[in-house]
């Protein structure tokens, strides 16, 4: 097998040459400017000390560049990664403690290793699973839910807790504690920063700026908010005022070596883990999917697997966190010109350098500019109108993703969103037990069959065409049973039924004996059972089976050749020819 199967690296690397480069180059400053803080700001919402967040954005970036398929996507850590990883660590230590540390370390090695493990098994179809509505629940209450988190920041109190109800009584309680000072500087960056993504590419474009590089600015602003707050703590001396600042950020490259072996604690976050990959996966796919198609490109999703494992797993022995794709600097990424996976290399070179060379500076940053910075960040994963267009088209969607938001709301994200998978497989199961069915006629002059219920169409009271829209396995069976008999039983003068199974794409063997009895009950009514337009597929292994000796009826080809064999037979009151 082909190396490039698995390190997709060597075949990007075989047309590089310097526009490539230029373009990556143009991109990772970009991108380098926007992580930063977000790197920053991310780890600290997971709990951790900062200079994590930019050790997570240094080797695992390497890594995804090497195995990764997408040439935009960009690796680091991200908000809802940061909440799930809070919030599984901590009830186990102190946030910020060597030994909360230590089990983050512990999970970013375990989702990686998942994730590596599902890629190679191909198993990424699993996240199908999620479907859309529960996730997007999901990330609609943990954008909630890290708002409110950083309002403590903003405020300048403590506060904590796993869901609104905690938070708010957390906030409540301390309002008699807010230091005037850092609400200033929280309010001033976030309404500096909303002010910028509303208003700031309509100024810049109509002062002749062109929309890409504005929309670019725009994206920057934040790094604006951090210079200027930074350089006004560190010339104001704000520490002295109880301003919270990030403190002394430790310089150099994080240190490689395993995470802690403690078998308790590896299978005790195994679920967080599984969950952490599993979202984390969801959520950097579709972003790649997305990207990828605007430049008619494809992206191997099992490969992907591979590539956000190993980043995770780069994360867990260079003292990094749980790392996923980012939505926003994916974008940026795309509009900046990305035109490899080597972006994201060049991108983690540029935080080396800022480890390296500005942690004097980021000491002096108040931790109220990162929590307004997290805020409008989240800001565009709250979607709370997809609930409404979601429970209009569909009550059982719309009833898993309320039921994933209120539950991520008011108890914790492991509950909401295993409940709402639940929830969805469950109701998945209850909709394909009861499949609908049509009894359908002949649209006069034509060879379409059409429901009897909505159509003006022929039939024939000896005859019945029942279709079914829905493939037959273990969960419907009986109901199909149920159907085709209380037909038989509401028609006396019915002689032929025929089952046309278009929309049928497996039989399993529960509806195999299903079929057969169907078929023997029937013969004992004196009714003949018929089937049509079955699929290649399914009937390769009716044909392995005796069902199809011993069918009472025939299978045809095409609806319309049972109709014209069966009005053929009953008008000479003999039994129809084989027509396939």
């Amino acid at each position: 097998m082909s190396i490039e199967r698995w390190v997709p690296l060597v075949g990007w690397l075989r047309r590089y040459n310097r526009k490539l480069f230029s373009r990556d180059a143009l991109a990772a400053v970009i991108v380098t400017l926007m992580l930063v803080p977000q790197a920053l700001a991310y780890a600290l919402l997971a709990g951790l000390p900062a200079e994590m967040g930019l050790y997570a954005s240094m080797l695992p970036l390497v890594l995804y560049a090497i195995f990764g398929t997408s040439a935009s996507l960009a690796v680091g850590p991200v908000a809802v990664a940061a909440l799930m990883t809070a919030s599984a660590l901590s009830d186990l230590a102190t946030p910020g403690s060597p030994e909360y540390v230590s089990a983050a370390l512990v999970l970013a090695a375990l989702s990686g290793l998942i994730l590596i493990a599902m890629g190679v098994l191909r198993l990424g179809f699993l996240v199908n699973f999620l479907s859309h509505p529960v996730i997007s629940g999901f990330i609609t209450a943990s954008g909630i839910l890290i708002a409110m988190s950083q309002l403590k920041h903003i405020l300048g109190v403590e506060a904590s807790g796993h869901n609104v109800i905690d938070l708010l009584g957390g906030l409540l309680s301390q309002w008699q504690q807010v230091n005037i000072t850092t609400l200033l500087i929280g309010l001033g960056v976030l309404g500096f920063l909303l002010v910028c993504r509303k208003r700031l590419n309509t100024w810049l474009t109509a002062i002749g700026v062109s929309a890409s590089t504005a929309g670019l600015m725009v994206k920057a602003a934040p790094i604006s908010a951090v210079v200027v707050t930074t350089l006004l703590a560190w010339g104001l001396n704000l520490a002295q005022h109880e301003v919270a600042l990030v403190g002394t950020v430790p310089s150099g490259l994080p240190a490689i070596g395993l995470p802690s072996l403690d078998q308790t604690l590896w299978f005790g976050l195994l679920p967080a883990a599984l969950l952490i990959s599993l979202v984390g996966f969801v959520e950097s796919v579709s972003v790649a999917q997305t990207l990828a198609a605007k430049r008619r490109q494809r992206i191997d999703p099992n490969q992907e697997l591979i590539a956000l494992g190993m980043a995770n797993l780069g994360a867990g022995v260079s003292s990094g966190s749980p790392v996923s794709g980012g939505f926003s600097r994916s974008v940026v990424n795309f509009e900046a010109g990305a035109a490899t996976p080597l972006a994201g290399a060049f991108t983690a070179l540029g935080i080396m350098l800022s480890t390296l060379l500005l942690t004097d500076m980021l000491a002096f940053l108040p931790t109220a500019t990162l929590a307004a910075t997290i805020i409008v960040a989240v800001g565009t994963l709250i979607d709370l109108p997809a609930v409404k267009r979601t429970w209009q088209y569909s009550r059982s969607d719309g009833a898993a993703m309320v039921v994933t938001l209120l539950l991520t709301l008011l108890h914790s994200v492991e509950v909401g969103i295993i409940c709402g998978v639940v929830l969805s497989l469950g109701l998945h199961l209850y909709r394909t037990s009861q499949p609908h069915s049509a009894v359908v006629g002949r649209v006069p002059g034509t060879e379409h069959f059409r429901n009897v219920k909505r159509h003006q169409v022929e039939t024939d009271e000896r005859v019945a065409m029942l279709r079914i829209d829905e493939s037959l396995y273990f969960a419907n069976a009986r109901y199909l049973e149920d159907t085709v008999m209380a037909l038989a039983a509401r028609s006396p003068s019915l002689r032929h039924i025929v089952l046309t199974c278009q929309a049928v794409n497996v039989i399993d063997a529960s509806a195999l004996e299903s079929l057969e009895a169907i078929n023997a009950r029937l013969c004992d009514a004196g009714v003949k059972l018929h089937m049509a337009e079955v699929k290649g597929p399914v009937m390769d292994r009716l044909k392995q089976t005796d069902f199809c000796d011993a069918l009472t009826g025939q299978m045809f080809f095409t609806t319309f050749d049972a109709w014209q064999a069966l009005a053929e037979a009953i008008k000479a009151n003999t039994p129809p020819l084989p027509t396939q």
